[in-house]
């Protein structure tokens, strides 16, 4: 009989791996206190730019966007609905409006690409790095166009992005740099924690993010005047220290729940110890996966310092495997460990942008749709044990290749 699980064989795993989100009864408490404060919405704007004690004691949202926002080595902190959301202000805040352009990677989620056209402006592609998949700078200046008027790397999959190239060619333009940080919730650059390193961050506290409390987002920045800004347009317009129904500029209702933030406030005070445990598995998968044919680990450059690891992601190298990429996964879930292959195409080839004029000009996007495969993080909050279970998997299978090509293993993972 086969060793391989798709095959008839036993399964290398039969137990789950960690679920997420992680919670206890520190969330439920939370909720109960705030439930029954019968306080469960912010009623005072201003208190992201000028906190009072008053405001900090009374509200979890005031509480917990200052304490997230000092984590990430940010003097301000802007807690709002969604990360879309987020990156929407951020990007009107900056002066981003209709007829501008921004640059965003084509690999990303779509909100990257879609706030800016939200808001009036044209999203222009820049190709990733081959090895970390983030925005690379050695492209960007040819993106760059008169009208453009942002720049948003992202940090993808908790990797920090080369800051240090890509701001060199933003600031001899004039150009300010969002980080899309949707992925870097503790991740750091150069010792510094991802959103404070441009003129703003977005992040995200979706359900599958590394916090979250089902939806959530929020944008950091050490500029006060940015912040003041952001402020104003969750708050639909009004002025801090201005009559409550006077409205000065065009914004959002975008405010972010005392619900769920209070439970954003325990995720955050888990966040460094998971952190700790996903970078340890993550580096142990990185040595040991890169030792089997054909799985090629991300590239860690010494500015990321550290990894949120969002995505333990790496490239499937078909020809080096001897297997396509759809039987190694079909073959991975039969042996009990999930993985998936990412996003299908670039965001430009997603039909929302038919009709527009959208290059073809991405070729390491394309190709990296094509090699990626991803782990969720709740993965990597496992013992060295479940760790050991992955690379068993994806041993067995590439000792035991010749069968799953000999059978006809179909695209879709199914024997013929």
């Amino acid at each position: 009989m086969s060793k391989l699980a798709l095959n008839g064989g036993s399964p290398i795993r039969s137990r789950a791996f960690p679920a997420w989100p992680v919670f206890d009864e520190a969330e439920e408490q939370a909720l109960l206190e705030v439930l029954r404060s019968g306080k469960w919405w912010l009623y005072t704007m201003g208190e992201s730019v000028t906190p009072d004690s008053a405001g900090a004691a009374n509200s979890a949202v005031v509480r917990f966007q200052h304490a997230f926002a000092q984590a990430q080595d940010s003097r301000f902190g802007i807690a709002c609905s969604t990360g879309t959301a987020a990156l929407e202000v951020a990007l009107k805040a900056l002066g981003v409006g209709p007829g501008h352009d921004v640059v965003v990677p084509p690999y990303t989620f779509v909100a990257t690409a879609s706030a800016p056209m939200l808001i009036g402006a044209r999203s222009v592609f820049c190709d990733i790095e081959a090895d970390t998949w983030n925005l690379d700078p050695k492209r960007l200046e040819e993106a760059i166009t008169p009208q453009t008027r942002a720049i948003v790397p992202v940090h993808f999959a908790g990797l920090a992005a080369d800051m240090a190239s890509i701001l060199e060619i933003a600031n001899r333009r004039g150009i300010p740099v969002l980080e899309d940080a949707a992925h870097g919730h503790g991740g750091t650059w150069n010792g510094r924690g991802l959103g404070s390193i441009g003129a703003a961050g977005a992040f995200s506290f979706q359900a599958s993010k590394n916090m979250t409390a089902g939806e959530g987002g929020l944008i950091t920045t050490n500029d006060p005047a940015i912040a003041e800004l952001c402020d104003s347009y969750i708050w639909c317009g009004r002025q801090f220290g201005r009559p409550w129904y006077e409205h000065h500029r065009l914004g959002w209702n975008y405010r972010l729940t005392e619900f769920q933030a209070a439970i954003l406030s325990t995720q955050l005070a888990r966040l460094e110890q998971q952190g700790d445990r996903r970078i340890a598995n993550g580096l142990y998968l990185n040595r040991e996966l890169a030792q089997i044919p054909g799985l090629r680990p991300l590239r860690i450059p010494p500015y990321a310092t550290r990894h949120a690891f969002h995505i333990y992601a790496l490239r499937f190298d078909e020809a080096g495997f001897g297997i396509d990429r759809a039987t190694f996964l079909a073959a991975m879930a039969a042996e009990g460990i999930p993985c998936s292959s990412g996003y299908g195409s670039p965001l430009y080839r997603n039909p929302m942008f038919a009709g527009m004029d959208y290059p073809d000009n991405c070729p390491v996007a394309e190709r990296v749709c094509r090699e990626a495969l991803w782990f969720e993080h709740r993965l990597l909050l496992g013992t060295q044990a479940d760790m050991d279970d992955i690379v068993r998997a994806a041993s067995r299978i590439y000792e035991c290749r010749q069968e799953l090509t000999s059978v006809g293993v179909t695209s879709e993972g199914a024997s013929q």
